[in-house]
């Protein structure tokens, strides 16, 4: 019985050795994908991930973002790797059925300081969309070079939908008045969040369970609902041409877009400083008093 076995195994060792040496003389294209076997890139910078790296790549950025949320490209990394299977191929169906979305796919349009001429855009109107977008970046000190080029998104349609979505991000700060800082930018993604889909936005959302008290009572009260309320029932931003809207009234965009804009968050915090301070000025002259 030894002999029959020792045979048996000497076969099936062979055989796996031909199997892989065979696999080693197929092309790339017929091979299984793994971390030794990674396929060419799909477009410029793309960077094809296994399910497995995928997986690790959503769970690490996703982790490390919510504890640190100025990590900007740990943001990008894990929007990117949520945003696969499903739902940035539904941001670009919608894209798809509507007119002007079906434009800026063909058109594939890049915000940058240079396309959009920033200079130009300060000496625009002060009603117009694109006087309140150069004002916006003055204000919290951005410009639209920032925004990570895309990496992870495996088609190549879909990779230039994130990127879209990344760079019309500022537009929409300007869109609605909210600043940059953490209580504008939860505000913000919760839109956005309603209004696209993505997940990344959605996980921001639970970074308002970090905010400051004020904040977090702010963000309850008055930005959290009207952020779920506009981004549900407004049109698609991410079928707004922005470079064909730098003319246009802002408050004609907006009602245009069915977007009601937020109370001044800026202009909230301030008054509810002053009130704080003159309450503490109160106080202290009550107790000067009753010395």
């Amino acid at each position: 019985m030894a002999l029959p076995l020792k045979r048996s195994a000497t076969s099936l060792a062979s055989a796996l050795y031909r199997s892989f040496s065979r696999s080693l003389l197929l092309p790339a294209s017929s091979r299984c994908f793994s971390v030794l076997n990674r396929p060419p890139p799909n477009y410029e910078g793309h960077i094809p991930l296994t399910r497995t790296e995928r997986l690790g790549l959503a769970l690490g950025s996703g982790l490390m973002s919510f504890l640190d949320p100025r990590r900007g490209d740990l943001i990008a990394a894990f929007g990117e790797a949520t945003a696969q299977p499903y739902f940035i191929y539904k941001l670009r169906d919608r894209m798809l059925l509507h007119p002007t979305g079906r434009r800026i796919l063909r058109d594939r349009p890049r915000l940058t300081s240079t396309s959009l001429n920033v200079p130009r855009l300060r000496s625009l109107p002060s009603n117009t969309l694109g006087y309140a977008y150069a004002a916006w970046l003055d204000a919290e000190g951005v410009t639209p070079d920032t925004r990570a080029a895309v990496r992870y998104i495996d088609d190549e349609e879909c990779a230039y939908v994130m990127q879209r979505y990344r760079e019309c991000h500022d537009f929409y700060h300007a869109l609605v008045g909210l600043p940059v800082f953490r209580e504008g930018e939860v505000a913000l993604k919760a839109f956005e969040f309603a209004n696209t889909g993505l997940p990344m936005t959605g996980l921001a959302v639970f970074s308002a369970f970090t905010l400051k008290k004020a904040e977090w009572q702010r963000f309850w009260d008055v930005y959290g609902p009207w952020a779920f309320r506009n981004g549900a029932k407004s049109d698609d931003v991410i079928n707004v041409y922005w470079e064909e809207e730098l003319e246009t009234d802002v408050d004609e965009l907006r009602t245009r877009l069915g977007i009601e804009k937020p109370p001044n968050l800026r202009a909230m915090r301030k008054a509810e400083r002053e009130a704080r301070k003159r309450e503490k000025m109160a106080k202290e002259a009550a107790a000067g008093a009753a010395v």
